[in-house]
């Protein structure tokens, strides 16, 4: 996996948010990936959704030395919940190797806009404003939009834990219309496909810079069956070969994980 992976032009991990097992494996993942592709003349970067766009100067100012980690952290509103010991030892290891790390996301507002305004408002917003967000065209249809659809509709969330609370609420409001909690879920799979878009334009334009690998880092919803951010990266670089790498909190796969990534990593249940 290391060695695949190390050769790869993108390598997409997804990750079981705070899982206790699962995000301590996914750094050492990184560092020996970082290693072997060094040692085999690549240039390696990291991106990573959980860093937003419009942090990425502050991003730029710590590994340059600008900024001490405190800076860091408070610019960035890096908590313990947004910035766990792995993913800050991913930036450390980048760090250490003087590699870059990118904030690959779209900033929440944007992403809030663009369920609740629809695309035509980000579209009138301006050229500095536009280049923190990306809008998808076309978005992605298919199994990734059905999974999307019917998470939503059992009230069990898309994949961004804020995103995932509101709209159980609003979907909790809305009664047994069918057509009317269609278009709510539409639109939180119109701010969804802003996450993929944006965080699939930023590993496009490193892989265009001479990385290789480019680590992406996101929720496994995003990347798991060729989801929506493995869909985009590869109509963006459709000569390029992506790796998916899924942590999975259980401890035997099942037929259920059938397609969902290149290699599954099993790190056991998540903890009650």
């Amino acid at each position: 996996m290391i060695a695949d992976a190390a050769t790869a032009d993108v390598v997409i991990i997804g990750e079981q948010h705070s899982h206790p097992v699962g995000l301590p494996m996914m750094a050492q993942l990184f560092a020996d990936t970082l290693a072997d592709a060094q040692a085999a003349g690549h240039r390696p970067a990291l991106a990573l959704e959980f860093i937003e766009r419009d942090h990425q100067l502050a991003l730029d100012d710590y590994l340059a030395g600008l900024i001490d980690g405190e800076a860091f952290r408070s610019r960035t509103n890096r908590t313990e919940t947004n910035y766990p010991a792995a993913h800050r030892d991913m930036v450390e290891a980048a760090r250490a190797a003087n590699l870059p790390v990118y904030a690959a996301n779209a900033p929440r507002r944007y992403v809030r806009m663009a369920r609740t305004e629809g695309f035509g408002r980000l579209r009138a917003m301006t050229p500095a404003q536009r280049k923190t967000f990306v809008i998808p065209d076309p978005m992605t249809t298919g199994p990734y939009r059905d999974r999307f659809f019917d998470l939503f509709r059992e009230m069990m969330g898309g994949g961004q834990g804020a995103s995932a609370k509101e709209a159980a609420a609003e979907q909790a409001q809305a009664g047994p219309d069918a057509e009317a909690l269609n278009a709510q879920i539409e639109a939180f799979y119109r701010s969804q496909q802003v996450w993929d878009a944006t965080m699939a334009d930023t590993v496009a334009r490193a892989v265009r810079a001479g990385h290789r690998p480019v680590v992406l880092v996101i929720g496994q919803f995003h990347s798991d069956y060729n989801g929506g951010t493995v869909d985009m990266i590869d109509r963006a670089l459709p000569s390029k070969r992506i790796v998916t790498i899924s942590m999975v909190s259980a401890d035997e796969p099942t037929t259920e994980d059938i397609g969902r990534a290149d290699y599954l990593l099993m790190v056991g249940p998540t903890p009650e």
